[in-house]
């Protein structure tokens, strides 16, 4: 029976992975992904773009006549609205069609045909319209003011010399002054360089608008050019550090939209900077797990300042609530950091907060910010092990999912979470001097309460039950294998991968449930590297690529469906940026200044590269290269260079 399962699991494998090459819709270019739209195709689609005080989801549709349709539903965070709780940030969704606003010859352009539509941190929009011009729309978000830009540019392809008439406009709306935090708000829609112009064939004319949030007594002004030249500025940043090279492009090219949606979502807030993860929900907040445990651990490793900054905001703002009675902390910190969410309970909240935070203090190699996280890692290990039940592994409410799906008295989620801390917590404890702690060997301990109180045979697949009376394969069951243990690894990789699970979007959150949350598959995949099934887990990885980058849904991971119709939330793509740095590449950091590294390099490549990593606040490139059976590991430091030789699989350990 089990021999059947895996062979129908091969062949829906190949199956989904023919069925991504069909569903292909975008193409890769130098800096991005683009759609070149044929005649009679009709999509539709959304992404989220943000700034430091703005975030923006734009929806867009191209109908079968080439017309398109556009709005922009505008967060402005920090325009804080009553009651002030989790969903408190003012939003307005403006379908305004600012191409009907032009007049041109007299008449205003007509017979929209959409070009082409492209995405590189820029969202640009190519169109033809009669009288013979093209528009150009550049989307963007200000880097650092409450602002939405857009920018246009009318080109003349006629044979003729047109005369464009651009209106002045300046929109604004004042809402409730009893609905505001500080009363009334005035979202602004506002035309730069409107006038008559003549524009001779092949010159253009550009203009611009913004969508403002503006508080009382306030006007912003901005010039949207120099707003432009901003943001791109800060997508040079993310583009340039953390490089990952391989021989797979829409790998590399995944690996960099991740980045910049994991690092645009943050929002300069009263309470500092706060990693957001956006969706039109969820902003000037943290949470336990999609700040503290999925991307906190990862700026270190990309080295962009501002996302240091927010993760040690997050762990120190988690730290206010540590308390003597060891209460729970709190699963959300909102509203700038003013009130906590904890509807959900214990959600395994302390172990969450403690793997994030022992890794972040690790990864950023600095010894003060090791001793400042230090009391809050300490608290947390400490409220896990008072948490410990009668089966030795660690109780909790709940679990990240917040009662979505059951998840008993006690989740593996949570135990494998602080198993984790516990080894990241040994490593802190020798760099610190601290007096000697045992968690090496409740470490040791715990994982054999894993095994003999999770360890189970659902499905015929020697793999996990997620809680005690499960008896549905969970998505879940991927925990162990991403904090290193493989006991049951073969079972719970054919289960992962089995058609009780994958779906052509990822693993169901539970067998037999059309539910899906990327957070899962992301951490299935890099768990699959860690274990070294690095060909099956490089397939998979593919499809799923492909599907989020140039599928129907573009150009990041997701949140989940049904639920929120797959928002791009962007903590999911701090964990994407994982599988290529824990999972492919195998680092992790074992004190201030070491790490060990398991490359796993699929057999079809010979040589991959992770460039300018900023690991311990360093700046050094990574090699893998094939050398007959072996494995060459070059670290490249300035002028130094380390290298070694090590066998496939293997693991060494590297010290600056």
């Amino acid at each position: 029976m089990k021999q059947f399962t895996l062979i129908l699991a091969t062949i829906i494998l190949f199956q989904i992975l023919n069925l991504a090459q069909q569903q292909k819709r975008w193409d890769l270019t130098s800096d991005g992904i683009v759609w070149n739209i044929k005649s009679g195709e009709s999509h539709s689609d959304h992404i989220e773009m943000s700034g430091k005080k703005v975030s923006t989801v734009v929806r867009y549709k191209v109908a079968a006549d080439g017309s398109l349709e556009l709005s922009r539903s505008v967060v402005w965070p920090l325009l804080r609205t009553i009651p002030n709780n989790t969903h408190a940030s003012l939003t307005r969704r403006f379908s305004i069609d600012i191409p009907s606003l032009l007049i041109i010859n007299g008449k205003n352009p007509v017979n929209e045909k959409v070009q082409s539509i492209s995405h590189n941190g820029l969202m640009t929009i190519i169109s033809k319209f009669d009288p013979g011009v093209v528009i150009k729309r550049v989307l963007f978000p200000s880097y650092s003011l409450p602002a939405f830009c857009e920018l246009y540019t009318v080109k003349n392809i006629s044979k003729k010399t047109l005369t464009v008439e651009i209106p002045e406009m300046r929109h604004v709306y004042q809402t409730l002054p009893e609905n505001g935090v500080e009363g009334s708000y005035f979202p602004t829609v506002k035309l730069y360089n409107s006038g008559t112009f003549k524009v001779e064939p092949e010159k253009e004319i550009s203009f611009s608008v913004a969508f403002i949030g503006n508080k009382i007594g306030e006007d912003i002004s901005l010039d949207v050019n120099e707003e432009l030249t901003e943001r791109i500025k800060f997508l040079d940043i993310i583009k340039n550090q953390l490089v990952f090279e391989s021989p797979d492009e829409v790998l590399n090219q995944a690996f960099q939209f991740a980045k910049i949606r994991g690092s645009e979502s943050i929002y300069e807030t009263k309470g500092g900077f706060m990693h957001g993860p956006g969706g039109e929900s969820y902003y000037a907040a943290i949470w336990a797990n999609d700040q503290a445990e999925y991307i906190g651990p990862f700026f270190p490793y990309l080295g962009y300042d501002i996302g240091n900054i927010a993760s040690l905001n997050a762990y120190k703002h988690f730290a206010r609530f540590m308390n003597p009675e060891y209460k729970p902390i709190p699963s959300s910190i909102i509203a700038e950091g003013l009130d906590i969410w904890n509807g959900a309970g214990d959600r395994g909240d302390a172990a969450m907060i403690a793997y994030g935070a022992a890794r972040f203090a690790l990864a950023s190699g600095d010894k003060n910010i090791a001793k400042e996280l230090w009391p809050l890692i300490e608290w947390c290990l400490e409220y896990c092990n008072r948490k410990i039940d009668k089966s030795g592994v660690v109780a909790s409410d709940s679990d990240e999912l917040e009662g979505r799906f059951p998840s008993g008295s006690a989740n593996l989620c949570t135990s494998s979470l602080h198993y984790d801390a516990l080894i990241s917590s040994t490593y802190l404890v020798k760099e610190l001097n601290l007096p000697k702690k045992d968690y090496l060997k409740q470490a040791e301990l715990l994982r054999k309460n894993i095994e003999r109180h999770f360890g189970y045979t659902l499905k015929g697949f020697g793999t996990y039950r997620y809680y005690e009376g499960n008896d549905k394969l969970r998505a879940w069951i991927c925990m162990p294998l991403t904090v290193g243990i493989f006991d049951r690894k073969q079972g719970t990789i054919d289960a992962l991968f089995s058609p009780q699970l994958w779906t052509s979007d990822g693993l169901a959150t539970e067998e037999g449930d059309k539910t899906f949350w990327d957070r899962s598959t992301l951490y299935a995949l890099r768990g699959v590297f860690s274990a070294g099934e690095t060909e099956k887990a490089i397939d998979y990885l593919k499809y799923y690529s492909n599907r989020r980058l140039l599928g129907d849904h573009v150009p990041y991971p997701v949140e989940a469906y049904p639920e929120g119709n797959q928002r791009h939330l962007s903590a999911e793509s701090g964990l994407y940026c994982r599988i290529i740095t824990e999972g492919i590449f195998g680092i992790r950091p074992t004190g201030l200044k070491t790490f060990i590294i398991t490359p796993r390099l699929p057999k079809d490549w010979n040589n991959m590269k992770l460039k300018h990593v900023r690991l311990f606040g360093e700046n050094f490139d990574i090699t893998v290269a094939r050398s007959k059976d072996k494995l060459n590991v070059i670290i490249t430091r300035g002028t130094e260079t380390i290298s070694k030789a090590i066998k496939d699989g293997s693991t060494t350990e590297i010290e600056f």
